[in-house]
């Protein structure tokens, strides 16, 4: 009788058959009372021989464990009929493929754990089925990315471990969706804490990682990580770089600099197209046409110390062809932008003078390939006036005339012969002497003899303004007057009618007359400090000497040995008043010198004893 009602105490327990359903044979079901008095089911399959999840699960299961398995894969809608599972173990099996519909019925689901298997990836759209989930484990897979759609899946989740797998970096959209855990303050009790793993992963520490390591800089009551020592393994100057000692920078989209926005460039020459961006990371930089067409030229990089990117486009001997719109843009992961450069190639300037004139000789001059060995110095030019080249001639020699200037390179002589041009060019032009306000110039003259008027050309070195001297045939010198000191000056001579070539000029400062002035003053004061110095000592020494012999005479009473100390003495008189009256009638050449140099010694010795000392000393 009490085995019979036990017997029924136990089938009322495990419920109606229907509902109770029969454990699969490769697993071991096990039943208990939940903390609020509900039962429940707990199935574990352990069998290394299976390769496909059991059929005939009991539908009152609350927790399925399938671990150490043979499992490849989970068919779509396989635990649909569980609609009361909460717990979703599936550890350390060979899982490599998830079907999005996994989870399809699982409404009370809570966790999902899938440590140590094969995932390379994961459904995260198939969290939608699992409104309940709070708990998710990705441990020890094989996962390289966590794609930017799957932060709208996981903001109800309180843990998640990602560690141990192959992530290098993580989305900025689910990076911002743990921001606010950090500075809000939610009660203890509110689903918002969130527990973190994401330790050993080959992080690359670059700016996608900025929000990271500033979710690890300070603890936060509401984020927890479960190792917070993470690690970078990426670049390799980074490599095993802790978090905490990192100093990242936020990303930024590119961002051009502004820059020439339209370039005109006659035909045949070298045109460089130069544009440059910032961004972080630093933008890749390339150049296209608006139209299509192939670039004919060559592209090259540059980076400067500000972080900003310069792309340098080179297009050498433009024709026609190449102009156009050219486009450069920046991109980084973040997006892309782009700007527009028109190039516009235009025929090369032309005279409109005769080839044969003075003035289309000065237009050339400068220009085309034949003048390209003489284009090494700017100087200034003298253009004429049409009005007075008829009569220059008649223009009083050594006459100054203000004209004007342009500024352009000393070019080939034009169509000149060289015979011609060899004749009449001035040689050896040089500055032979200056002072504050002059300078004079001195050549050789040309060839031709005697017969070659001149023109002498200066002015301020740069300005466009030049005054002209005439200098008659035959003289080969000339002195400018009326220059500014320590002013530089560009001074030409040539032949009448002709362009001066880069020989026949020369370019001087006034300010080297005052250059030589210091010096030689410098000199003066050195020479007389040198001299000072070893002159010091003998005068001293004599001086000394003298001074001895002096306080030796004074000392002496008697007058014969104070006579032996001078080098001549003159005759003494005496005179009617009995004083000692000096002599002066026949003194020599030399006694009137020795007078000379003693008479203020004489006169500071005065009278000592009464009677005045008519002495002259050497």
């Amino acid at each position: 009788m009490w085995v019979a009602v036990g017997m029924l105490g136990l089938l009322a327990l495990m419920g109606p058959p229907q509902a109770r359903g029969s454990c699969p044979s490769q697993c071991s079901c096990s039943l208990h009372i939940l903390s609020d008095g509900s039962k429940a089911r707990t199935v574990v399959c352990s069998d290394p021989d299976m390769t496909l999840p059991p059929a005939s699960v009991p539908p009152d299961t609350c927790r399925l464990c399938l671990e150490r398995t043979a499992l490849r894969r989970v068919p779509g809608e396989a635990f649909r009929s569980l609609d009361r599972l909460e717990q979703l173990w599936l550890p350390y099996n060979v899982l490599n493929e998830l079907s999005a519909l996994m989870l399809r019925g699982l409404r009370r689901l809570r966790e999902l754990r899938l440590p140590g298997n094969r995932l390379a990836a994961f459904p995260w759209a198939a969290l939608r089925d699992v409104p309940e989930l709070r708990l998710l484990d990705l441990q020890a897979n094989r996962l390289s990315t966590v794609p930017p759609e799957a932060a709208r899946f996981l903001g109800n989740l309180t843990f998640l471990d990602l560690s141990s797998n192959q992530l290098m970096r993580l989305p900025q959209e689910l990076l911002l969706t743990w921001v606010p855990m950090k500075a809000e303050l939610f009660p203890p009790s509110h689903r918002a804490r969130l527990v973190l793993g994401l330790q050993d992963n080959p992080w690359m520490c670059d700016c996608r990682l900025y929000d990271l390591v500033g979710l690890l800089e300070d603890w936060a009551p509401n984020l927890i990580f479960i190792e917070a020592r993470l690690r970078c393994a990426s670049p390799r100057s980074l490599a095993g770089v802790a978090f905490s000692q990192l100093e990242l920078r936020k990303c930024q989209g590119p961002e051009l600099r502004p820059g020439v926005a339209s370039i005109r460039s006659p035909l045949g020459s070298t045109v460089f197209l130069r544009c440059g961006a910032t961004g972080v990371p630093g933008p890749e930089m390339s150049w296209k046409r608006a139209n299509g067409r192939p670039l004919n030229g060559t592209v090259h990089q540059e980076f400067s110390g500000d972080g900003t990117s310069w792309t340098l486009l080179g297009l050498p001997e433009v024709s026609h062809s190449d102009s156009g719109d050219y486009i450069c843009q920046a991109k980084n992961f973040l997006g892309a932008t782009e700007t527009l450069i028109s190039l516009l190639v235009t025929e090369p300037q032309t005279p409109a003078a005769p080839r044969g004139s003075p003035g289309a000789l000065w237009a050339r001059m400068g220009e085309g390939p034949e003048a390209a060995a003489y284009n090494n110095k700017l100087v200034a030019r003298h253009v004429p006036h049409l009005a007075e080249s008829a009569g220059l001639a008649a223009t009083e020699p050594g006459v100054k005339e203000e004209l004007g200037l342009q500024h352009l390179h000393l070019g080939a002589p034009g169509e000149l012969s060289e015979g011609q041009v060899g004749s009449q060019t001035v040689r050896s032009l040089k500055v032979v002497g200056d002072t504050y306000h002059s300078a004079s110039l001195v050549w050789k003259g040309p060839q031709a003899g005697n017969t070659t008027a001149l023109n002498v050309l200066y002015a301020v070195f740069g300005q466009r303004n030049m005054r002209r001297v005439m200098v008659p045939p035959g003289k080969t010198s000339v002195t400018i007057e009326g220059l500014a000191p320590k002013t530089k000056y560009v001074a030409c001579v040539c032949a009448r009618g002709l362009l001066p070539r880069k020989e026949e000029c020369v370019i001087f400062s006034t300010d080297e007359v005052v250059d030589a002035e210091g010096t030689q003053r410098l000199i003066n004061v050195v020479v007389i400090s040198v001299a000072a110095i070893i002159a010091l000592p003998p005068t001293l020494l004599v001086c000394c000497g003298a001074l001895r012999r002096r306080c030796r005479k004074c000392r002496s009473a008697r007058s014969t040995e104070a006579t032996g100390a001078y080098v001549n003495l003159e005759r003494l008189g005496h005179s009617d008043d009995g004083s000692e009256e000096l002599s002066r009638n026949s003194l020599s050449e030399a006694d009137r010198l020795l007078s000379a140099r003693s008479s203020l010694d004489s006169q500071a010795l005065g009278t000592r004893g009464g009677r005045r000392l008519n002495e002259y000393f050497c």
